[in-house]
């Protein structure tokens, strides 16, 4: 079980990197923005566009997988994940400046996806026990 959430939640984080990183290739690609035909014709003939709907399409399939067998607690914020990978890949892919300010933010939502992990590992260890139910 712990190898189909490890798959599962890399499967969903790379499906919401996909999307997140496509929306802002999309988004650069589409400026100036105007109320027009022309402009909706140049942001739909962009393939990021198609990149950020297989994501989210993929990410959504994905987390009902997930959600009939991984605890909600850790599993909601696992899926927060990209948050993480999509601000390392655009230091890469966008040349943004990784700040102390982001450098924080990606460690508190680590840490705190950890604490999650281990507190509901404890609370099934701790049901796992004999008796645990009458207490």
């Amino acid at each position: 079980m712990k190898r189909f959430y490890l798959f599962g939640f890399l499967l969903l984080m790379a499906f919401d990197t996909l999307s997140q990183v496509s929306f802002k290739y999309a988004g650069s690609q589409a400026l100036p923005v105007a109320a027009s035909m022309a402009w909706l014709a140049r942001v739909f003939g962009q393939p990021w566009v198609y990149g950020a709907l297989i994501g989210y399409i993929g990410a959504f399939f994905t987390w009902m997988s997930l959600l009939k067998h991984a605890p909600i607690g850790p599993a909601f914020a696992a899926s927060h994940l990209e948050v993480v990978s999509v601000m390392l890949l655009s230091i890469w892919l966008f040349d943004e400046p990784l700040t102390l300010p982001r450098v924080l933010g990606a460690s508190a939502i680590v840490a705190g996806i950890v604490c999650l992990g281990l507190a509901e590992s404890h609370q099934h260890d701790v049901d796992a026990q004999p008796g645990a139910a009458a207490s």
